[in-house]
């Protein structure tokens, strides 16, 4: 069954599967109408993503844009990341603009052709 838009729940299932399917070890650890809080115990970069934080972006980019494309706004918080040297990855997919925003990269739907 083809259908335009993913929900909340089906973003977060996507994007875990994602990750799985890379040999991530991605989670939900929380998950509401304003965000979506994840885990990762294992990089799929393995070793070789330490000390390279840019490495992350590409969680930050994907995990944006199919949430923005799917929900209309997303905002990447890297919370912690194995890359910096955290034991474990904490990555928040904000899915409302706030007025105190948090630190991240913000994505949005991009405009459908008029």
């Amino acid at each position: 069954m083809a259908v335009d838009r993913l929900t909340r729940r089906q973003v977060s299932a996507v994007l875990v599967d994602l990750k799985r399917r890379i040999q991530g070890d991605f989670r939900v650890i929380e998950e509401d109408a304003d965000r979506i809080v994840f885990g990762n115990r294992a990089c799929p970069f393995g070793d070789k993503v330490l000390g390279r934080p840019s490495m992350s972006m590409m969680t930050s980019n994907v995990f944006g844009h199919i949430a923005a494309d799917n929900l209309g706004y997303a905002q990447v918080e890297l919370q912690e990341t194995i890359a910096q040297g955290d034991a474990s990855c904490r990555v928040v997919v904000h899915l409302k603009p706030s007025d105190e925003p948090a630190d991240g990269r913000e994505y949005f739907r991009p405009r459908s052709p008029e």
